[in-house]
């Protein structure tokens, strides 16, 4: 059965409704379930104790959830309030609430220590730290790009970010430094990115999205490996995950894939073929989990319930439909640099060779294009699958390009490297020192763009010393930092890019403006439109004037956003010199205002601000002076072609005079050092200064306070006068009022003495009568321990009494019962052969041997049981006596010691006397059971000619014996039977199974020798009985002796005096 449970959360009432579960999420070790409802109950299972808990109700929906944290018992869930909150599934209570998205977050990945967890909006991607719930970092993004999903690669310290636009890149976590970025997919796939999923060793990372491809990407190498394509039924993939086996190591192969069809087919990705799949179009599947360990799968339902599936009744052969093949799709991309992708179709059909796909026409055309290419079209090709030549015919034909992809189109054409390891080194060397006070020359409102160009000019200045001492590198930078604010490595290297390639001989003349390149552009303007230069000359117009503004400010003074991103559409798809010819075309087409100008003030305020110009006539025009201009002048002469940034690492730019740039800088090094200096002087003016006029009012202030404490001094002595007369009145007083409370005092004292006498009187009277009341008390209580402790010694020598004659009396019931169990023993030995009758008797010998053994230790623990008894009763009875007692009670106690002295010697000696009873016994019973075994001898030797007979039959009186042997346990050596058959010449007849022989089964011959059997046995048994009466007279006469020799200790009737 692969539905294990299935679970449905419904209200009765009134109006009976389902509530719908939303997501659902494993722990660590796939034991227990974690699922959240619409109605914010969350609800954990116990997977192998098969029972749920409610354990939170947060009242609104949830819309992600984690529950590996490092604290297993805690999870994380998401809200529909844009807030995350940690839970203890024990407690049941809120452990921290985390804000900081402003829309809803869509998943949550814990790394995998359980420290850390990234939480994902469509705007946003944040780092918490989950051992103090403070957010670490933010990855913002712009809103047109937006975020698909932020995860952790599992084994590595990575994180992987998938964007809307297709790009992924991967971050490193301890310093959050780009590592790298996946290339764009290869041309001719259509691919949205939407969902993903990484095997448990981050190798292998699959994309897919609103199509039937899956993309294989293996991280190790950042290459596209494969394409896997699905039914056609399959429109779109909503969710990826692979199945973890414990026997693959990591490498996962199974991958599940959650379509539009609501229905997840879970494939081999090395394979492609389809294993297995749930889910159908009845009952649907929203989103599904798979339990780490592999043996799970939780999957919500299109109508709300929970499905739980058992993996392993999935994977079963039973449970799988039949095996579909794949198809391989040619590669079309040979000839590229992400060649050897294969493409890979999931069918059901039969197995097929290797095909072309037959819609690809583009494909085909490409590839034919590619073979008989020349060596110019190779040099148009761009990244991204562009094509310098058709860019620059489409932008012929539209005068620009279309808005949405512009930025892509210039990233192509300007061919950048995204060289994010090396932009991180310009980064962490910080703001440089040119630019430190930057927002005092250039007051920007926005903080974040005055902050970004900061950045970019400090990062410029690190890559070239020049880039710090130009003055008008922020100009020429600000418009890219503008426009790619949101991106800061694609604005360095365009501003890069810009320097290197439309720059060219700027700075070869340092600090003054590029005299060549502007040299160049007049003989340009002298041979396209000599009037207007010569007007220029005519009012001392240079060069630097009407080109150089243009030049440094990159147009950006004189042209609207719209018309300036028109022209570097045109400038990037041209040679470096359109954007000289371009000045040029500005200035030739303004020819009509500048001629009318005729001050200089004029013209420079022309060239810095916005003119009413036509710019799509200066592109025009720009053109015609490309095509037009001689070659001995042509700027394309002098200026090299496009070269973009190298890749790893940017190129060196020292294309500038080094000596004049390192004069400037030690110049302004030392102007800076003699301004500290004189920053610092002047501070210490300011500062002694200041101490001066505070010296100054402090000493006038002292020297009125002087004054005043003077005035005050004088009036205090008067004062003092004063008051020393009324002192002098007021002792007087003072000393009456004291003699008469003296004689107060007096009286008071003589009272109390008199009253604290009477006290003491009554006290001692109280102590006196207290003491004879104790005297009286504790002779009482004397005189009852000692009538409580004769009766109690009484008491003990009549249990004593009492237990002598009880063990009396057991031992006369146990001869008895020996008695008795012997005579019945000697009456079954009447009934039994010869053989039994051997056996029976020595089993007798050991049964009496054991019941001697048992009474001599009984009465021997008895009699130490009894003394130990006695031992204690009158240590604890002198114990206590010792504790309430003085010097009577201790000698109280050296008479009781005494007397336990003289018992514990007579105890000795009694059991000195029962042992040497026991030995004289056990001496007569070896006596008795040396001449039992002599007449056994001689009853042997009487009956050697029935030993013929008892040959024949021996083998079944030895099984007979080793039977009850084991019957009663008591037989210690079965060997005596096999010594006895060679010394016994008993004949018997056939003994029966049963064991039991009667007289009549004997025949004739042999009854004379049975009847001799049976009186010799009827002897022996007299003979026991004599040997235990002597026994029962020899302990009677030993424990006489013993009365006589110990009687019972008595203690006299004393008396306890105080």
């Amino acid at each position: 059965m692969r539905v294990i449970v299935n679970i449905i959360h419904s209200v009765k009432g009134y109006h009976s409704k389902t509530i719908r579960f939303l997501n659902v999420a494993f722990d660590s070790s796939g034991d227990f379930l974690l699922a959240g409802d619409h109605q914010g109950n969350i609800y954990v299972f116990d997977l192998n104790g098969n029972r749920f808990n409610l354990v939170q109700r947060t009242t609104q929906a949830c819309t992600a959830l984690a529950f590996n944290l490092r604290r297993k018992t805690e999870f994380l869930v998401a809200l529909a309030d844009y807030s995350i909150k940690c839970f203890d599934i024990e407690t049941k209570e809120l452990v921290s609430w985390m804000r900081g998205h402003d829309s809803s977050v869509s998943s949550i990945s814990v790394h995998g220590s359980g420290r850390y967890a990234i939480t994902t909006s469509s705007d946003t991607a944040q780092l918490w730290d989950l051992d103090t719930f403070q957010r670490k970092r933010k990855l913002n993004v712009r809103q047109s790009v937006g975020i698909q999903k932020v995860f952790f690669l599992p084994l590595s310290n990575t994180i992987l970010s998938c964007f809307k636009d297709n790009s992924v890149f991967a971050w490193e976590f301890d310093t959050l430094h780009c590592k790298y970025q996946l290339p764009t997919p290869v041309e001719g796939s259509a691919l949205l990115y939407k969902v993903f999923a990484v095997t448990r060793d981050g190798r292998i990372f699959v994309a897919g999205g609103k199509s039937n491809q899956l993309h294989l990407w293996c991280l190790e190498s950042r290459k596209l490996i494969r394409i896997i394509q699905m039914p056609a039924k399959v429109r779109a993939v909503r969710h990826l995950e692979f199945l973890p086996d414990s026997f693959d190591g990591g490498s996962n192969q199974v991958l599940g894939v959650l379509s539009q069809d609501n229905i997840m087919r879970f494939i081999n990705i090395e394979t492609c073929k389809l294993l297995f799949e749930i889910g159908s179009h009845e009952e649907g599947i929203s989103t599904a989990a798979i339990s780490p360990n592999g043996r799970y799968i939780a999957s919500v339902m299109e109508n709300g319930s929970l499905n739980l599936y058992s993996v392993q009744a999935l994977t079963q052969e039973g449970n799988q439909p039949p095996p579909p093949t794949f198809k391989v799709v040619e590669d079309w991309s040979k000839c590229r640099s992400e060649a050897n992708k294969l493409t890979m179709r999931v069918t059901s059909g039969r197995s097929e060779r290797p095909w072309k796909s037959k819609g690809s026409k583009i494909q085909s055309r490409l590839l034919k294009m590619q073979v008989n290419t020349s060596l110019e079209n190779k040099e148009n090709e761009l990244p991204g699958g562009l094509n310098k030549k058709r860019l620059r015919t489409l932008l012929k034909g539209f005068g620009e390009y279309p808005a949405k992809y512009r930025m892509f189109v210039w990233r192509s054409l300007l061919q950048l490297p995204e060289n994010h390891l090396a932009f991180s080194s310009l980064i962490d060397k910080g703001t440089h020192s040119a630019f430190v006070n930057i927002q005092n020359e250039y007051p920007i409102k926005s903080q974040k763009l005055l902050r970004v160009l900061q950045r970019t000019l400090s990062a410029l200045a690190h890559w070239s010393a020049i880039f710090a001492e130009t003055p008008y590198i922020p100009l020429l930078a600000f418009p890219f930092v503008k426009l790619f604010q949101n991106n800061q490595l694609i604005c360095f290297e365009v501003v890069a890019t810009v320097v290197v390639n439309l720059c060219q001989h700027w700075f070869e003349y340092f600090p003054n403006p590029p005299v060549n390149i502007l040299s160049m552009m007049e003989n340009v303007l002298a041979h396209h439109d000599k009037e207007l230069l010569q007007h220029l000359i005519k009012y001392n117009v240079t060069s630097q004037v009407y080109a150089w503004p243009l030049l440094e400010t990159l147009f950006s003074e004189v042209l609207t956003r719209e018309e300036w991103l028109k022209v570097f559409d045109n400038i990037f798809s041209n040679h470096p010199s359109y954007f000289l010819m371009i000045v040029i075309a500005y200035i030739i087409c303004s020819r009509a205002p500048l001629l009318h100008c005729n001050q200089i003030e004029d013209f420079e305020y022309f060239f810095h601000h916005r003119n009413n110009l036509d710019i799509n006539v200066v592109i025009k025009e720009a053109y015609h002076l490309m095509e037009t201009t001689p070659l001995d002048i042509h700027p394309q002469r002098v200026l090299d072609d496009f070269i973009p940034l190298t890749k790893g690492q940017y190129p060196v730019f020292n294309k500038y005079p080094k000596f004049i740039v390192d004069y400037q800088t030690q110049e302004q090094e030392r102007i800076r050092q003699d301004e500290i200096e004189y920053l610092r002087e002047r501070q210490l003016a300011h500062e002694l200064e200041a101490k001066a006029q505070e010296r100054k009012a402090e000493d006038e202030a002292w020297y009125r306070k002087q004054e005043l404490l003077q005035e005050a001094e004088e009036q205090r002595r008067k004062m003092l006068l004063e008051e020393e007369e009324k002192l002098v009145e007021q002792r007087q007083r003072l000393a009456a009022v004291k003699r008469e409370l003296k004689v107060k005092e007096l009286q008071f004292l003589d009272a109390s003495r008199r009253r604290f006498l009477k006290y003491q009187q009554d006290q001692r009277q109280m102590e006196l009568k207290r003491l004879d009341d104790e005297i009286a008390r504790k002779a009482t209580m004397r005189e009852q321990e000692t009538a409580a402790a004769l009766q109690d010694v009484e008491v003990q020598r009549m249990e004593l009494e009492s237990q002598r004659q009880v063990f009396e009396q057991h031992l006369i019931k146990d001869q008895e019962a020996v008695t008795k169990e012997m005579r019945e023993e000697v009456d079954a030995r009447r009934r039994k052969v010869d053989l039994e009758d051997h056996l029976v008797q020595t089993l007798m010998e050991i049964d009496r041997e054991e019941k001697q053994k048992a009474q001599t230790v009984a009465e021997e623990n008895l009699t130490k049981a009894e003394q130990k008894r006695i031992d204690a009763n009158w240590r604890l009875r002198a114990l206590h006596k010792l504790r309430g007692d003085d010097q009577d009670r201790e000698k109280r106690y050296e008479e009781i010691a005494k007397l336990l002295h003289d018992n514990r010697v007579k105890e000795a000696e009694l059991l000195k006397a029962m042992r040497e009873a026991e030995e004289k016994t056990w001496e007569e019973v070896i006596q008795k059971k040396a001449q039992l075994e002599q007449e056994q001898k001689a009853a042997a030797a009487a009956d050697e000619h029935r030993k013929q007979f008892l040959e024949d039959k021996m083998n079944d009186a030895l099984e007979l014996a080793e039977k009850l042997q084991r019957e009663d346990g008591c037989f210690e050596r079965p060997r005596d039977l096999k010594a006895g058959r060679t010394g016994r010449g008993v004949e018997l007849q056939q003994v029966p199974r049963s064991g039991n022989i009667c007289l009549n089964d004997l025949s004739p011959s042999q009854s004379s020798s049975h009847m001799s059997l049976d009186r010799r046995g009827e002897d022996l048994v007299l003979q026991e009985r004599e040997l235990m009466a002597e026994v029962r007279r020899l302990r009677q006469k030993l424990t006489s002796q013993a009365r006589t020799r110990h009687p019972p200790a008595r203690f006299p009737a004393t008396k306890w005096t105080p």
